[in-house]
């Protein structure tokens, strides 16, 4: 009877998991279909006007990597009237004078202005105070005779291709797009970065398919932070980033406010952006899983066992099935482990690296469990959202985008 048992328990264990697979292979936005979401291949159609741009870069503690970001920026072949803001968030480094002496090298002193923070008010995070600087800053600035039609949001450790400003706007304008991003390419040189890395731009990519995001029918809504320009009109329309200033996942709110208030979102990936930002050890990519995930599940702890049950049903169930007692059971795990392998495959073909990557998704599915099961743990001591020595933790009774 007990035999009978295990074996009706596998079979419909594999059942389920198989489901699982086949709506996440076919169901799901094709969002694993990394080669079609690349869009370094567009072409940059010519604008008979191209429209005013301010780059606003949020930094703090950023002098290893602040240099080549400030020259990526004014190397850029834009047409159009472009400037630069750095924001210095109470560096405690070198940040901005080394902002200012690369500026000043690159003979860019006029296009690019460094401001200082204020101090951080109660209810924001850090970045979007930041960011919310940055944009009020240009309002009162003679720089520009007239405001900018599009604002560009980068990270202080992300480079761009000189033609990546261009490409953006070319593709905003041309389909009458209100945010367009683009997910930067990871490091993926240290053994921590090429085994997790890939699954971080996965999972991304499964919660917030770009077709769905694309697609004005559908709730769905995501942008990468690293590069998101962004119509002043449509930050204006959602109330500025006051409507979403306590998110700790900023990019994704603010796509989501976008596209709520009826404007078009459009993500993609690229390889010639690039970020600098070091992973060296397990536990530096720990904590950076750590530090949105449990924001990601809305700081429920139902959505943390639920999301810890799927996780083992999608990514485990199938290696444990191959040791079941019934060979059915067997093959429906084999059947799933193939489709999350072949389906993780274009990912890491995207990275350049190895094949052999692929079918330790489940392995690698388990760590950012823990990274997730963590991620409540510090929340709930009071010490969720860390980065850059502030813990951000989303406030008890705020509404949330998500």
């Amino acid at each position: 009877m007990t035999t009978i048992f295990h074996v009706y328990a596998a079979g419909i264990l594999g059942i389920i998991t198989l489901g699982i697979w086949l709506h996440l292979f076919f169901g799901r936005g094709w969002f694993w279909r990394v080669r079609k979401l690349d869009a370094d291949h567009d072409s940059i159609p010519a604008l008979d006007e191209w429209p005013s741009v301010i780059a606003v870069v949020p930094a703090r503690n950023e002098a290893e990597t602040i240099g080549q970001v400030v020259t990526s920026l004014v190397l850029q072949d834009y047409p159009g009237k472009f400037s630069v803001v750095i924001v210095d968030d109470h560096s405690e480094d070198a940040t901005a004078s080394i902002a200012k002496q690369v500026s000043n090298e690159n003979g860019a002193e006029a296009q690019v202005r460094i401001i200082n923070a204020s101090e951080l008010p109660e209810g924001w995070t850090g970045k979007l105070w930041a960011l919310n600087e940055g944009v009020a800053s240009t309002q009162v600035s003679s720089a520009m005779a007239e405001a900018p039609a599009f604002f560009w949001f980068t990270d202080a450790d992300v480079t761009h291709a000189p033609d990546t400003l261009r490409r953006l706007v070319s593709r905003t304008q041309r389909e009458n797009l209100d945010l367009a991003s683009l997910m930067v390419l990871l490091r993926v040189r240290t053994l921590p970065e090429r085994a997790l890395i890939p699954a971080f731009l996965y999972f991304f990519l499964m919660l917030y398919p770009p077709q769905w995001i694309a697609d004005d029918e559908l709730d769905t809504a995501g942008a990468a932070g690293g590069c998101v320009l962004l119509k002043r009109e449509a930050l204006e329309r959602i109330g500025g980033f006051a409507a979403i200033r306590g998110q700790v996942i900023d990019d994704c709110a603010l796509a989501k406010a976008v596209k709520r208030s009826g404007g078009r979102v459009w993500m993609r990936l690229t390889r010639k952006s690039m970020s600098l930002r070091a992973y060296r050890t397990f536990g530096e990519i720990r904590d950076l899983v750590a530090r949105t995930a449990f924001t990601q599940l809305r700081y429920s702890p139902l959505l943390l066992v639920g999301m810890l049950v799927g996780m083992f049903l999608t990514y485990i169930a199938p290696v444990m099935l191959l040791f079941a007692q019934d060979s059915s059971a067997k093959i429906l795990g084999l059947i799933a482990w193939f489709l999350m392998s072949v389906s993780f495959r274009p990912t890491v073909r995207f990275y350049r690296l190895s094949p052999f990557w692929a079918p330790l998704l489940p392995l690698i599915a388990a760590f950012y469990s823990y990274a997730t099961w963590l991620s409540a743990l510090r929340y709930w001591l009071g010490r969720g959202g860390q980065w850059k020595g502030r813990a951000q933790a989303h406030e008890k009774g705020q509404p949330s985008v998500y």
